[in-house]
C-alpha cells in the first residue's frame, strides 16, 4: 500500500464527508442553542458517525461477497456515485447523497435531538461516505493496511467535529460564499478522482 493510495483515500474521504461545507448546515440545524448544547450535539453526532462508518468497514467485503458483487463492479457503481456527489459539489446544491434535503432540514428543526438525523446520516455517513468506505475497505492487504484506513476515517471525523464545534468561526471568516468556493474546488477533484474509480473498475473487470 503506497503513500498515493492512503492520500487519495483520504482525500475522497474528507471531500464526500465535507467538513466545511457542514459547517453552514450545522450552524441554521441549531441556532437558538447554547454553545454547551452544540457541543454537546456535535459529539453525539460524530460518535453514532463513527459507529456507522466501522460497521460497514468492517463488514464491507462480507458484504460485497454475499450479494455476489465484485470489487470491479462495485468500483464503478461507487465512482459513478462519487460522480453525482461531486456534480452537487460544484453546483452548490444539497441532495439526498450528500446532505439532507430542504424538506429533512424543516423536519429537523422540529427535533430536539438533530445528531442521529439529519447529522449523523445523511450530513456526516450518508451514502456517499458509506460507498467511500466501502471501497476503502474493499483494497483488502495486510491487516496493518487497513488499520492506516480506519486511523484516516477517524482523522477525517475528528476534523469533522473540529469544524462543527469552530462552526461560529468558521461562517465569520467565510461566511456562506467562501464554503460554497471551497466546495466547487473540493467538487472538481473529487469529479477526477470518482472517473479514476470508474476507470479501475472497467480495467479490473476486463483485466486490463
Amino acid at each position: 500500500m503506497t503513500l498515493d493510495v492512503l492520500l487519495n483515500s483520504f482525500v475522497v474521504l474528507f471531500v464526500v464527508v465535507d467538513p466545511i461545507g457542514n459547517a453552514p448546515i450545522f450552524a441554521g440545524l441549531t441556532r437558538g442553542l447554547s454553545g454547551a448544547e452544540r457541543r454537546v450535539l456535535a459529539v453525539k453526532a460524530i460518535v453514532l458517525s463513527a459507529a456507522i462508518l466501522l460497521v460497514f468497514f468492517l463488514g464491507g467485503n462480507g458484504l460485497l461477497s454475499a450479494l455476489g458483487i465484485g470489487v470491479p463492479a462495485f468500483r464503478i457503481a461507487g465512482g459513478i456515485l462519487l460522480f453525482l456527489v461531486a456534480i452537487d459539489m460544484v453546483f452548490a446544491r444539497q441532495s439526498g447523497l450528500r446532505g439532507a434535503t430542504a424538506s429533512e432540514q424543516e423536519e429537523a428543526q422540529e427535533r430536539e435531538d438533530i445528531s442521529v438525523f439529519p447529522l449523523a446520516f445523511p450530513l456526516i455517513a450518508g451514502p456517499g461516505a458509506i460507498t467511500t468506505v466501502l471501497l476503502m475497505a474493499s483494497e483488502g492487504g495486510a491487516w496493518t493496511g487497513q488499520l492506516v484506513r480506519l486511523g484516516i476515517i477517524f482523522a477525517v471525523l475528528l476534523l469533522t467535529l473540529t469544524s462543527l464545534l469552530l462552526t461560529a468561526r468558521i461562517m465569520q471568516v467565510l461566511g456562506e460564499t467562501g464554503t460554497n468556493v471551497i466546495d466547487r474546488l473540493l467538487g472538481l477533484v473529487l469529479a477526477a478522482i470518482a472517473v479514476q474509480f470508474v476507470v479501475d473498475g472497467i480495467g479490473g473487470a476486463f483485466g486490463v
